[in-house]
């Protein structure tokens, strides 16, 4: 009888995991709050368990995904999106989504309402930047799996950007992002000038002269 016990138990705890991999699997990256929702006698020991046997990882305080969970762009969106709230992924790594800059981003860039911070993880490592609620504007909805996406629009990437990169005081830092022009050809300018006149900032609208003038140098060229 002491053997059928152990059997069937181990049966029941493999059971479990099934069943919570079966209803976390599609949010991508979840949170305990999430695993309340649909399991709320769930026992939190199972998390430690779980990552112990490599089932899942941790990514931050209260947030996780599954090991299998595919790594991609999307992913990593997603992830940014969902750790830090409100928040939409921005500056380089949006300037790289659109082939406006050629290299790849090695932390996701995003911005939140919420103070700047920072967080190193097992898949990727995120920088979250800072600014007034009247500056959180200006992103689209992607949908991958069916799950929301945000994401800046290319005229708030570019101004984003400008806006919060400091170290910008010549035409020859913006030469150094090494823009693809052609990719500027489908900017909005009416919707770029409107946004950056919503941001209302003097030193914004010294370095967009800079932007505008390393485009048009490379038009008459």
């Amino acid at each position: 009888m002491f053997l059928i016990f152990v059997k069937n138990n181990n049966y029941k705890k493999q059971m479990n995991f099934l069943e919570f991999r079966k209803n976390m699997l599609p949010f991508k990256v979840f949170s305990t709050k999430d695993i309340a929702k649909r399991f709320p006698d769930f026992d939190s020991r199972r998390l430690f368990e779980w990552q112990e046997k490599g089932y899942i990882q941790k990514l931050i305080n209260k947030w996780y995904l599954l090991t299998e969970t595919e790594k991609s762009e999307y992913l990593y969106f997603r992830i940014s999106n969902s750790i830090v709230k409100p928040s939409y992924v921005s500056m380089e790594t949006a300037l790289s989504w659109y082939n406006l800059i050629p290299e790849s981003v090695f932390s996701i860039q995003t911005i939140t309402t919420r103070k700047s911070q920072h967080y190193e993880t097992v898949a990727g490592n995120y920088n979250c930047r800072s600014v007034k609620p009247s500056a959180f504007f200006g992103y689209t909805v992607l949908r991958e799996s069916d799950l929301p996406i945000l994401l800046a629009e290319k005229e708030k990437a570019i101004l984003d950007y400008l806006y919060l990169t400091t170290g910008i005081r010549s035409k020859e830092d913006i030469a150094a992002l090494r823009l693809n022009i052609e990719e500027t050809k489908d900017i909005d300018w009416q919707k770029f000038d409107h946004y950056a006149g919503a941001l209302n900032s003097k030193s914004l609208n010294r370095r967009i002269e800079f932007f505008k003038s390393i485009i048009a140098d490379d038009v008459a060229e």
